[in-house]
């Protein structure tokens, strides 16, 4: 899609850092990182947001996030998995991605 920022870092026309990349899927580190370590895994082929997405597409993300988690040593003491869903979900980007948060413990959630 010609306007959507995350389709421009996919075909090199918008700078990245680069921290997993195959021929389905992108990961690269959050500008805004919300965590010590905060990157971004999106697929390949645009989808609006994971209602939308093709559930393969998904299955690579997932994938590739346990590829690099697992590299990484981040299975190691754990690490959060998140995607925002439209406008009340503060989904800011619309191309379905999904936030790989660890490297410290993070808060939890209604506890």
């Amino acid at each position: 899609m010609s306007d959507c920022l995350f389709c421009k870092m996919i075909g090199d026309q918008i700078p990245c850092e680069k921290v997993f990349e195959n021929k389905d899927v992108l990961g690269f580190k959050d500008i805004y990182p919300q965590a010590k370590e905060h990157y971004l895994f999106i697929s390949k082929a645009h989808s609006i947001n994971v209602n939308e997405a093709d559930g393969k597409n998904i299955a690579e993300v997932f994938s590739a996030i346990k590829e690099f988690t697992t590299s990484n040593g981040l299975e190691k003491d754990g690490f959060r998995v998140v995607t925002n869903l439209g406008v009340n979900g503060c989904q800011s980007v619309f191309h379905t991605h999904f936030h790989l948060l660890g490297g410290e413990k993070l808060g939890s959630f209604g506890s």
